[in-house]
């Protein structure tokens, strides 16, 4: 149904974008859809004798199926999607083509065994097998003479329905935990009965990574490394020093890269008191934490030394998500707020310890301070790539506004050989296009609108330079072939050529942040045809949620309830959106470099535990963006990181709601929900199963 629901709305999309573009009679849209792809039939044999069989197509991209039976029979044909076709065979095995249908009539067909027999199953082999890569997960496929198709049951849950197995198909299943589970398989033909199999399968948990913590893109100069393979780490360091502890240390490979172990963990140092580091240049502490258990979390201590050599340290919850990696950007101010005696210019340890105490193993990589890069120069001097989140490539009939057609999440994996080009700015002028041995290449180029070798002249052979502009926001390419984003994309039209690549392109760009820039052009002056472009920095971190927002101004945009969608409690409607005008300009802005502030302006709303009426007044610290701040986001969780850093409502975190300006919590996480590209829906539940959701919903601007 899922699936159905996905096809669904792509074709509602398409069908959008299809009548957005006839406005102009601009068909290229509709004519670039491509065939449909990942063809594939769902067979279900009724169990009665009969031989009826129903078989229900499935693609992506296709607006309507034909289903050929194989059998010599008339084929069905204009099937919607979600729908099945009914047969009846005769007791065989047939070759069934699925022949699915694009929304420009493009094709693509798939074939489909349809195995019909009257017999119970015999010679039924199970294979089940732990997932090697995916904790907890098996595996199973199964064959048998006879048999039309499988059921399995997991014996996790006794209530649970089967999942349906298809003949020559292997399906995957999760586990909560690791363990011995009773798996029984049924196979199933056109008779009624069946033949059934059970194992008493051990499914098992993967206790250590599989892949690597992620590459650090903080340059040295702004680092200092305490452990990891990016950077140059202390000379004199001992990274399990003899404290006591209980906690096992083993240093492991991880993908290539060196991850430290410690396992059983009550309390672990990292002792370098030999060669103190002097870090109160620094602004942040980073992290990476892996660990297998569930429920299981760190604190992470730093230690620094007085002149009389008396010790201070003060530790900093680490909250860690079961099998994967967790990144931490710690203000260092978090720390000195907490304990006052801490002096970052003379650090000579870090402890860890484990919470609860002794019950779970973590795996470490890159511990490092580093503060946020000084005078980064905001021109175009460097190399950039197409940001990889989605979106960050598209049509539409104003700047701000890609909803003929954007490249969503599917599309920028679909072109990763795209996505990897750079857009090198020289500081001697000079441009060049990097593409390496494949790009996206389109039809008009004599491609088949996908990964290719880079086509003449928009293959960066010609030489090339730049203006930039700052006054009007402009770049101007000179060469035969540069371009940005869209080769096709000109001043005076879209390419049917590689010919005809003219001399000379401007764009329009403006920067979101010194490492984040959105280009767009007008594909022919006054067409009202945008194509835009959002580059970021090579080596900076991309984020959807780049950029500075505001509040909606729209009634209702901000309020409460008992449900995330629900607001019924509260609101904020047009009179209260009027009256708090001061409130209602403040912005958040996110860095493409992983930092966050809260900017106010002169005034913003204080309610009365702030000490204010309930009016505007004269921001107060710590919600007053004074303090340096970071934040991660993934998977639609946010989570900024600073004292009196927040979103929407200074009193919402957490924990519940604040009564006092000293209780602010270091770290707030929000869900979020992308309306579109460039609107957001935030809610925080104030105290986990308050049933309290505070609700935001923000713009880009």
């Amino acid at each position: 149904m899922m699936k159905f629901i996905k096809y669904a709305f792509s074709l509602a999309v398409i069908a959008l974008i299809a009548i957005g573009c006839s406005e102009d009679d601009n068909t290229d849209y509709v004519n670039a859809i491509a065939a449909p792809t990942n063809v594939s039939a769902s067979v279900r044999v009724t169990q009665d004798n009969t031989g009826l069989v129903t078989i229900t197509p499935l693609a992506e991209g296709a607006v309507s199926y034909d289903v050929s039976f194989g059998d010599g029979s008339e084929k069905e044909v204009n099937i919607t999607p979600g729908k099945g076709a009914m047969h009846v065979y005769a007791e065989g095995t047939y070759e069934a083509t699925i022949t699915a249908i694009s929304l420009n009539g493009l094709t693509t067909e798939a074939s489909q065994s349809v195995v019909v027999s009257f017999k119970t199953p015999e010679n039924l082999v199970v294979t089940i097998e732990n997932d090697p890569a995916i904790s907890k997960q098996v595996n199973i496929s199964a064959t048998a003479d006879f048999a039309t198709g499988f059921e399995v049951y997991f014996g996790e849950d006794d209530a649970a329905d089967p999942m349906p197995l298809n003949v020559d198909e292997t399906i995957s299943y999760q586990y909560e935990d690791a363990g011995t589970y009773t798996i029984k398989v049924v196979a199933m033909s056109a008779a009624a009965e069946t033949t059934e199999y059970s194992e008493a399968f051990v499914v098992t948990a993967i206790l250590q990574p599989l892949e690597a913590a992620p590459v650090p893109i903080r340059a040295q100069a702004d680092v200092i490394s305490i452990y990891s393979d990016s950077y140059t780490n202390p000379e004199s360091i001992d990274y399990n020093p003899n404290w006591g502890q209980s906690t096992t240390y083993t240093e492991i490979q991880v993908g290539g890269n060196n991850t430290i172990q410690y396992g059983d963990i009550t309390y672990q140092g990292i002792d370098f008191s030999g060669a103190p580091v002097n870090a109160s240049a620094m602004e942040f502490v980073h992290i990476d934490v892996w660990t297998a258990e569930a429920d299981f979390n760190a604190l992470l201590f730093p230690i620094t030394a007085a002149a009389d050599g008396a010790t201070s340290e003060t530790s900093y919850e680490l909250e860690l998500k079961q099998d994967e990696w967790t990144s931490f950007e710690i203000p260092l101010s978090v720390f000195t707020a907490a304990n006052g005696s801490l002096d970052f210019s003379n650090t000579i340890q870090f402890k860890l310890e484990g919470l609860p105490s002794g019950s779970g193993t973590i795996f470490i990589d890159n511990l490092f301070f580093y503060k946020v890069p000084s005078g980064i120069d905001t021109g175009l001097v460097g190399t950039w790539k197409l940001s990889s989140a989605a979106g960050s490539l598209g049509v539409g009939p104003a700047v701000g506004d890609i909803t003929w057609w954007n490249c969503d999440a599917d599309c920028v994996t679909d072109r990763a050989c795209y996505y990897d080009d750079t857009y090198v700015f020289s500081a001697d002028g000079t441009f060049k296009n990097v593409m390496g041995d494949a790009t996206w290449v389109e039809s008009w180029q004599g491609g088949s609108d996908s990964c290719g070798v880079p086509v003449a002249p928009h293959d960066g052979s010609n030489a090339a330079t730049y203006v930039y502009n700052e006054d009007i926001n402009s770049i101007t390419l000179n060469g035969k072939g540069a371009f940005i984003g869209l080769s096709k994309g000109t001043n005076s039209g879209e390419l049917t050529s590689p010919a005809d690549a003219p001399d000379s392109i401007t764009y329009s760009a403006a920067f979101s942040d010194p490492n984040t820039i959105q280009v767009s052009i007008e594909t022919g002056t006054g067409s009202g045809t945008f194509w835009q472009f959002t580059l970021v920095r090579e080596g900076v971190v991309s984020s959807p949620l780049t950029g500075t927002w505001q509040m909606s101004q729209d009634a209702g945009s901000l309020g409460v309830g008992p449900s995330v969608g629900d607001v019924s409690w509260w609101n904020c409607d047009d009179a209260c959106v009027t009256e708090r005008a001061c409130y209602y300009d403040d912005a958040y802005v996110f860095g493409a470099d992983g930092t966050f502030k809260n900017e106010f302006g002169g005034s913003t709303w204080l309610e009365s535990w702030l000490g204010g009426t309930d009016g505007c007044g004269t921001p107060i610290a710590p919600f007053d963006g004074s303090i340096a701040a970071t934040y991660t986001y993934s998977g639609g969780v946010l989570t900024i990181n600073g004292k009196g850093s927040f979103i929407g409502l200074a009193k919402a975190n957490n924990e519940g709601e604040l009564s006092n300006a000293a209780d602010a919590p270091d770290a707030i996480t929000y869900n979020v929900t992308f309306i579109d590209n460039n609107t957001i829906s935030v809610a925080v539940e104030t105290g986990t199963g308050s049933g309290t959701f505070w609700q935001y919903k923000l713009v880009r601007i």
